[in-house]
Protein backbone atom coordinates (compact mmCIF):
# COMPACT_ATOMS: atom_id res chain seq x y z
CA UNK A 1 0.00 0.00 0.00
CA UNK A 2 1.43 3.34 -0.83
CA UNK A 3 1.88 5.52 1.92
CA UNK A 4 0.39 8.65 2.30
CA UNK A 5 1.96 12.25 2.24
CA UNK A 6 2.67 14.02 4.98
CA UNK A 7 1.04 18.01 4.60
CA UNK A 8 3.12 20.42 2.15
CA UNK A 9 2.74 23.78 1.40
CA UNK A 10 0.53 22.98 -1.68
CA UNK A 11 -1.49 20.26 0.61
CA UNK A 12 -1.63 23.33 3.34
CA UNK A 13 -3.04 26.20 1.04
CA UNK A 14 -5.65 23.65 -0.65
CA UNK A 15 -6.44 22.99 3.50
CA UNK A 16 -6.97 26.46 4.37
CA UNK A 17 -8.84 27.67 1.30
CA UNK A 18 -11.15 24.18 1.58
CA UNK A 19 -11.73 24.73 5.70
CA UNK A 20 -12.57 28.58 4.60
CA UNK A 21 -14.76 27.48 1.71
CA UNK A 22 -16.72 25.33 4.21
CA UNK A 23 -17.18 28.08 6.64
CA UNK A 24 -18.17 30.27 4.38
CA UNK A 25 -20.56 27.89 3.37
CA UNK A 26 -22.91 28.49 6.85
CA UNK A 27 -23.55 32.18 5.97
CA UNK A 28 -24.58 30.95 2.46
CA UNK A 29 -27.50 28.63 3.73
CA UNK A 30 -27.91 31.35 6.39
CA UNK A 31 -28.34 33.94 3.34
CA UNK A 32 -30.27 31.41 1.36
CA UNK A 33 -32.66 30.81 3.66
CA UNK A 34 -34.65 33.80 3.03
CA UNK A 35 -35.49 32.81 -0.85
CA UNK A 36 -36.23 29.02 0.59
CA UNK A 37 -37.48 26.96 3.31
CA UNK A 38 -34.59 25.47 5.52
CA UNK A 39 -35.42 21.47 4.67
CA UNK A 40 -36.33 22.48 0.67
CA UNK A 41 -33.30 24.09 0.03
CA UNK A 42 -31.39 21.40 1.49
CA UNK A 43 -33.49 18.87 -0.62
CA UNK A 44 -32.93 21.44 -3.48
CA UNK A 45 -28.34 21.16 -2.79
CA UNK A 46 -28.88 17.29 -2.88
CA UNK A 47 -31.08 17.09 -5.80
CA UNK A 48 -28.57 19.26 -8.03
CA UNK A 49 -25.26 18.28 -6.03
CA UNK A 50 -26.80 15.26 -7.68
CA UNK A 51 -26.47 16.18 -10.69
CA UNK A 52 -23.16 18.35 -10.68
CA UNK A 53 -21.82 14.28 -9.52
CA UNK A 54 -23.35 12.72 -12.51
CA UNK A 55 -21.78 15.20 -15.06
CA UNK A 56 -18.23 14.85 -12.97
CA UNK A 57 -18.21 10.88 -13.25
CA UNK A 58 -19.39 10.74 -16.86
CA UNK A 59 -16.54 13.41 -17.84
CA UNK A 60 -14.26 11.30 -16.40
CA UNK A 61 -15.81 7.97 -16.99
CA UNK A 62 -16.16 7.10 -13.31
CA UNK A 63 -18.40 3.62 -13.45
CA UNK A 64 -21.14 3.64 -11.12
CA UNK A 65 -20.40 0.34 -9.47
CA UNK A 66 -22.96 -0.99 -7.01
CA UNK A 67 -21.49 -4.61 -5.63
CA UNK A 68 -24.50 -5.86 -3.33
CA UNK A 69 -22.82 -5.93 -0.56
CA UNK A 70 -22.21 -1.90 0.37
CA UNK A 71 -25.88 -1.35 -1.00
CA UNK A 72 -27.61 -2.00 2.23
CA UNK A 73 -24.27 0.33 4.09
CA UNK A 74 -24.86 2.71 1.03
CA UNK A 75 -28.45 3.48 1.48
CA UNK A 76 -27.73 3.94 5.64
CA UNK A 77 -24.95 6.37 4.91
CA UNK A 78 -27.41 8.21 2.63
CA UNK A 79 -30.90 8.49 5.54
CA UNK A 80 -28.05 10.03 8.05
CA UNK A 81 -26.77 12.70 5.11
CA UNK A 82 -30.29 13.17 5.04
CA UNK A 83 -30.53 13.49 8.41
CA UNK A 84 -28.02 15.75 9.33
CA UNK A 85 -28.82 18.03 6.83
CA UNK A 86 -32.26 18.17 8.14
CA UNK A 87 -30.69 19.48 11.38
CA UNK A 88 -28.37 21.50 10.28
CA UNK A 89 -30.49 23.53 7.86
CA UNK A 90 -33.35 23.75 10.54
CA UNK A 91 -30.67 25.08 12.76
CA UNK A 92 -28.83 27.63 10.67
CA UNK A 93 -32.70 28.80 10.38
CA UNK A 94 -33.28 29.43 13.85
CA UNK A 95 -29.76 30.14 15.31
CA UNK A 96 -26.93 32.54 14.68
CA UNK A 97 -24.41 30.81 12.45
CA UNK A 98 -21.26 31.08 14.73
CA UNK A 99 -23.23 29.29 17.40
CA UNK A 100 -24.35 26.53 14.71
CA UNK A 101 -20.63 26.18 13.37
CA UNK A 102 -19.59 25.55 17.37
CA UNK A 103 -21.57 22.71 17.30
CA UNK A 104 -21.27 21.17 13.57
CA UNK A 105 -17.67 21.20 13.68
CA UNK A 106 -17.11 19.27 16.60
CA UNK A 107 -17.75 16.56 14.63
CA UNK A 108 -14.26 15.47 15.35
CA UNK A 109 -14.53 14.72 19.06
CA UNK A 110 -17.82 12.76 18.58
CA UNK A 111 -16.26 10.71 16.15
CA UNK A 112 -13.21 10.28 18.08
CA UNK A 113 -15.15 9.04 21.00
CA UNK A 114 -17.07 6.71 19.01
CA UNK A 115 -14.17 5.42 17.45
CA UNK A 116 -12.31 4.64 20.96
CA UNK A 117 -15.24 2.81 21.99
CA UNK A 118 -15.73 0.46 17.97
CA UNK A 119 -12.14 0.60 16.33
CA UNK A 120 -9.47 -0.86 18.65
CA UNK A 121 -6.74 0.63 17.07
CA UNK A 122 -7.53 4.49 17.86
CA UNK A 123 -8.22 3.97 21.04
CA UNK A 124 -7.49 7.73 23.05
CA UNK A 125 -4.68 8.43 24.76
CA UNK A 126 -4.07 11.46 27.14
CA UNK A 127 -3.46 13.94 24.94
CA UNK A 128 -6.63 12.93 22.79
CA UNK A 129 -8.53 12.37 26.37
CA UNK A 130 -7.75 15.57 26.68
CA UNK A 131 -8.63 17.38 23.49
CA UNK A 132 -12.37 15.59 23.99
CA UNK A 133 -12.77 17.17 27.37
CA UNK A 134 -11.87 20.80 26.54
CA UNK A 135 -14.23 20.36 23.01
CA UNK A 136 -16.86 18.93 25.29
CA UNK A 137 -16.70 21.84 28.25
CA UNK A 138 -16.57 24.34 24.87
CA UNK A 139 -19.77 23.04 23.17
CA UNK A 140 -21.52 22.89 26.99
CA UNK A 141 -20.53 26.77 27.46
CA UNK A 142 -22.04 27.44 23.85
CA UNK A 143 -25.39 25.58 24.59
CA UNK A 144 -25.74 27.71 28.20
CA UNK A 145 -24.83 30.74 27.06
CA UNK A 146 -27.91 32.59 26.20
CA UNK A 147 -27.33 36.00 26.17
CA UNK A 148 -25.98 36.38 22.44
CA UNK A 149 -28.11 37.89 20.00
CA UNK A 150 -29.36 35.25 17.47
CA UNK A 151 -29.55 32.65 20.05
CA UNK A 152 -31.46 29.99 19.79
CA UNK A 153 -31.12 26.62 21.49
CA UNK A 154 -33.38 24.42 19.68
CA UNK A 155 -31.64 25.52 17.02
CA UNK A 156 -28.29 25.11 18.59
CA UNK A 157 -29.21 21.31 19.62
CA UNK A 158 -29.84 20.31 16.20
CA UNK A 159 -26.70 21.43 14.99
CA UNK A 160 -25.22 19.16 17.67
CA UNK A 161 -27.34 16.65 16.54
CA UNK A 162 -26.09 17.02 12.76
CA UNK A 163 -22.83 16.47 14.55
CA UNK A 164 -23.30 13.62 15.73
CA UNK A 165 -25.00 12.09 12.44
CA UNK A 166 -21.80 13.80 10.48
CA UNK A 167 -19.69 11.32 12.73
CA UNK A 168 -21.98 8.47 12.15
CA UNK A 169 -21.31 8.75 8.30
CA UNK A 170 -17.78 8.49 8.81
CA UNK A 171 -17.94 5.45 11.00
CA UNK A 172 -20.42 3.34 8.39
CA UNK A 173 -18.13 4.15 5.30
CA UNK A 174 -14.90 3.25 8.00
CA UNK A 175 -16.54 0.23 9.37
CA UNK A 176 -18.10 -1.59 6.22
CA UNK A 177 -17.58 -2.55 2.77
CA UNK A 178 -18.33 0.90 1.64
CA UNK A 179 -15.04 1.81 2.31
CA UNK A 180 -13.57 -0.02 -0.32
CA UNK A 181 -16.11 2.00 -3.05
CA UNK A 182 -14.47 5.02 -4.85
CA UNK A 183 -15.24 8.14 -3.44
CA UNK A 184 -17.83 9.25 -6.09
CA UNK A 185 -20.09 6.43 -5.29
CA UNK A 186 -19.86 6.80 -1.49
CA UNK A 187 -21.07 10.67 -2.28
CA UNK A 188 -23.58 9.28 -4.88
CA UNK A 189 -25.53 7.22 -1.91
CA UNK A 190 -25.76 10.31 0.32
CA UNK A 191 -27.07 12.53 -2.87
CA UNK A 192 -29.56 9.51 -4.12
CA UNK A 193 -30.95 8.71 -0.91
CA UNK A 194 -30.95 12.62 0.81
CA UNK A 195 -32.48 14.15 -2.06
CA UNK A 196 -35.81 12.57 -2.29
CA UNK A 197 -36.11 12.22 1.61
CA UNK A 198 -35.25 16.16 2.22
CA UNK A 199 -37.80 16.97 -0.52
CA UNK A 200 -40.84 15.07 0.62
CA UNK A 201 -39.97 16.22 4.39
CA UNK A 202 -39.80 19.74 2.87
CA UNK A 203 -43.75 20.43 3.39
CA UNK A 204 -43.80 19.61 7.03
CA UNK A 205 -40.63 22.12 7.94
CA UNK A 206 -42.38 25.49 6.27
CA UNK A 207 -43.01 27.03 3.26
CA UNK A 208 -41.28 25.83 -0.01
CA UNK A 209 -40.75 29.67 -0.98
CA UNK A 210 -39.75 32.74 0.82
CA UNK A 211 -38.94 36.25 -0.50
CA UNK A 212 -37.04 34.82 -3.85
CA UNK A 213 -34.44 36.94 -5.61
CA UNK A 214 -30.99 36.41 -7.65
CA UNK A 215 -28.78 35.91 -4.66
CA UNK A 216 -31.08 33.22 -3.35
CA UNK A 217 -30.50 31.10 -6.79
CA UNK A 218 -26.72 31.91 -6.09
CA UNK A 219 -26.37 30.29 -2.65
CA UNK A 220 -27.80 27.32 -4.14
CA UNK A 221 -25.77 27.07 -6.79
CA UNK A 222 -23.10 27.53 -4.68
CA UNK A 223 -23.82 24.72 -2.24
CA UNK A 224 -24.72 22.42 -5.37
CA UNK A 225 -21.13 22.78 -7.14
CA UNK A 226 -18.84 24.03 -4.62
CA UNK A 227 -19.91 22.10 -1.50
CA UNK A 228 -22.69 19.34 -2.27
CA UNK A 229 -20.44 17.60 -5.08
CA UNK A 230 -16.87 19.29 -6.22
CA UNK A 231 -16.42 19.88 -2.23
CA UNK A 232 -16.87 16.74 -0.99
CA UNK A 233 -15.04 15.01 -3.92
CA UNK A 234 -12.21 17.37 -2.79
CA UNK A 235 -12.32 16.32 0.37
CA UNK A 236 -11.53 12.40 -0.91
CA UNK A 237 -9.14 13.53 -2.72
CA UNK A 238 -7.15 15.30 -0.01
CA UNK A 239 -7.56 11.80 2.18
CA UNK A 240 -6.37 9.96 -0.40
CA UNK A 241 -3.28 11.70 -0.97
CA UNK A 242 -2.12 13.41 2.50
CA UNK A 243 -2.29 11.15 5.72
CA UNK A 244 -5.79 11.66 7.84
CA UNK A 245 -4.14 13.21 10.78
CA UNK A 246 -2.29 15.88 8.89
CA UNK A 247 -6.31 16.74 7.02
CA UNK A 248 -8.04 16.21 9.76
CA UNK A 249 -5.73 18.20 11.97
CA UNK A 250 -6.82 21.71 9.72
CA UNK A 251 -10.70 21.22 10.92
CA UNK A 252 -10.68 23.57 13.47
CA UNK A 253 -10.35 26.40 11.27
CA UNK A 254 -14.07 26.11 9.68
CA UNK A 255 -15.64 26.56 12.75
CA UNK A 256 -13.14 29.87 13.80
CA UNK A 257 -13.56 30.77 10.36
CA UNK A 258 -17.66 30.36 10.08
CA UNK A 259 -17.47 32.35 13.58
CA UNK A 260 -15.71 35.06 11.97
CA UNK A 261 -17.57 35.00 8.78
CA UNK A 262 -20.66 35.86 10.64
CA UNK A 263 -19.39 38.49 12.83
CA UNK A 264 -18.15 40.06 9.73
CA UNK A 265 -20.65 39.42 6.85
CA UNK A 266 -24.20 38.98 9.04
CA UNK A 267 -23.62 41.67 11.78
CA UNK A 268 -24.07 38.40 14.35
CA UNK A 269 -23.30 39.61 17.91
CA UNK A 270 -20.41 37.54 19.32
CA UNK A 271 -20.39 37.37 23.38
CA UNK A 272 -16.80 36.76 25.34
CA UNK A 273 -18.16 33.19 26.50
CA UNK A 274 -19.01 32.17 23.02
CA UNK A 275 -15.24 33.11 21.67
CA UNK A 276 -14.17 31.17 24.64
CA UNK A 277 -16.38 28.24 23.64
CA UNK A 278 -15.10 28.07 19.84
CA UNK A 279 -11.05 28.53 21.15
CA UNK A 280 -11.94 25.36 23.65
CA UNK A 281 -13.41 23.21 20.38
CA UNK A 282 -10.48 24.07 18.16
CA UNK A 283 -8.20 23.36 20.71
CA UNK A 284 -9.71 20.22 21.30
CA UNK A 285 -10.30 19.14 17.48
CA UNK A 286 -6.58 19.76 17.62
CA UNK A 287 -5.57 17.21 19.96
CA UNK A 288 -8.00 14.81 19.65
CA UNK A 289 -6.59 14.42 15.71
CA UNK A 290 -3.30 13.86 17.19
CA UNK A 291 -1.96 10.43 17.38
Amino acid sequence: MEEKRAMDASGTAIMIAFAAMLAFNQVVIKVTGGGFGPVFQAGLRSAFGLVVLLIWMRARNVPLSLPRNIIGWGILGGVLFAIEFLFLYIAIDLTAVSRASIMLYSMPVWLGLAAHVWLPGERLNAIRWTGLMLAMGGVILALLDRSAAGGNLLGDVLALLAAFCWAGIALVVRMTPLSKSAPEVQLWFQLVVSAPVLLILSPFFGDFIRDLAPIHFAGLAFQAICIASLGFLLWFWLMSVYRASSVASFSFLSPVLAVVFGWLLLGESIGLQVWIALGLVAIGVVLINRK
